[in-house]
């Protein structure tokens, strides 16, 4: 039997009188806590909290672990054993794998099995794990959804909106995964924004925890500047590339209680991936490093280099070696000026020279492949367009940075 369109609406009124059961509605204290952290006057305030809190949280707990228990394996016990099993400490074996004789710390042997392991294992994985615990309980509770809508309106000033947030946050972590968020952005002006600015102004968490362990006071500061830095070109951009900006429509959950075998499973998975993919470069890194030493040209390419270095950026020339390191890994490249007599003001740029630059491997890769489903042309675009961003943010911000350090009077 054949029904009009009245019969069909009468009959689904029909149905749900039936087994429909209306009720109530009854405000909880869940959904009050909701409305208070999406309203701009309550949920700005409460945002700034929960990004304290997080900051507090990461710096304790990579700090605890690493100075508390890695410093003390690594430069107590595993450093000695390997000075004293490793045999001839003059050939090059030893200083590719051990690094410089007699050394006390790690931080100043700079060998694949000390400085190496030591950078990975004992600054880099607390510091991950740190940042992706925190991560998923704000994903899990429902509270990210709502970061994004209070940072939706300041973002569409530079041509994104509140999705942009999610691979902001999750470069924080590694920029490779951030690259990969940028799919959720709707068009390709967006996606192309987001993936030069993260990839030059956003460092992740593994450059966080080694400038933690370098320079703990300058890290908040450093920050700022990089932010700042990501709202300034962002705008630029947007007024340079052509495109649409729309607007968008967004669910926002209710508040859950995070199940704790959720996110232990969540945190294994996504810091599991540091061992296969972060170690190998951080000692491919290391050993790239050493022989450019051992083989002179190091000190070549920091000759060449010199004028640049020296002259408009301010940084003594071996930074070059870090600069090298930086393209394996980020956090490799400011692990080395630790080794490195500089000033204050030359140790803060020559950390933000480091992250503007380049980006690393890893996350070079990904902009490829994600280039990659325009064929050719999207690769080349891509490519281009982020060295075209990065060759003028790193002239013109670097050139900021010094002028601000000056005004501040660090030297």
């Amino acid at each position: 039997m054949k029904l009009t369109i009245d019969e069909r609406w009468e009959l689904i009124d029909r149905i749900s009188r039936q087994t429909v059961a209306f009720g109530g509605y009854k405000h909880t204290l869940k959904d009050a806590i909701g409305d208070l952290t999406v309203k701009p006057l309550t949920g700005i305030p409460i945002a700034l909290t929960v990004l304290y809190g997080f900051w507090s949280f990461f710096c304790s707990f990579a700090g605890f672990f690493t100075d508390g228990f890695m410093v003390k394996i690594f430069d107590d016990h595993w450093l000695p054993w390997l000075m004293e099993v490793f045999p001839d400490p003059d050939g090059w074996l030893f200083k590719i794998f051990v690094g410089e004789y007699g050394a006390e710390s790690c931080f100043e042997a700079f060998g694949v099995l000390t400085s190496g392991l030591f950078v990975a294992v004992g600054v880099v994985l607390p510091a991950i794990v740190a940042f992706y615990l925190f991560l998923i309980v704000m994903e899990d509770t429902g509270y990210l959804p709502r970061l994004a809508v209070l940072i939706d309106t300041l973002l569409h000033k530079i041509g994104l909106h509140g999705f942009a947030v999610v691979p902001m946050i999750l470069s924080l972590g590694c920029n490779v995964p951030g690259v990969t968020a940028t799919r959720n952005l709707e068009t390709e002006k967006q996606r192309f924004m987001m993936i030069a600015l993260l990839s030059v102004f956003i460092p992740c968490g593994a450059q966080l925890g080694v400038m933690l362990e370098l320079v703990p006071e300058y890290v908040g500061w450093i920050m700022i500047f990089l932010i700042m830095g990501m709202f300034v070109f962002g705008f630029i951009l947007n007024k340079l590339i052509p495109g649409r900006a729309p607007e968008i429509l967004m669910d926002v959950p209710p508040y859950r209680k995070p199940r704790w075998r959720n996110v232990g499973n969540k945190l294994w998975m996504r810091t599991s991936s540091f061992f296969t993919t972060a170690i190998p470069f951080v000692l491919l890194g290391v050993v790239l490093v050493n022989l450019m030493y051992l083989t002179g040209m190091m000190d070549r390419l920091a000759t060449v280099f010199s004028p640049l270095l020296t002259g408009y950026f301010g940084v003594p020339e071996e930074t070059v070696a870090p600069l090298v390191a930086g393209f394996l890994r980020k956090d490799l490249a400011i692990f080395q000026l630790a080794s490195m007599e500089m000033t204050a003001g030359q140790l803060i740029t020559s950390i933000v020279l480091i992250s503007l630059y380049f980006p690393c491997i890893a996350t070079f890769a990904m902009i490829i492949r994600e280039g990659w489903s325009s064929g050719w042309k999207g690769v080349l675009k891509y490519l281009a367009g982020s060295l075209l961003v990065l060759g003028f943010v790193v002239f013109v911000w670097v050139g900021v940075l010094r002028i601000i350090l000056m005004i501040m009077g660090v030297d």
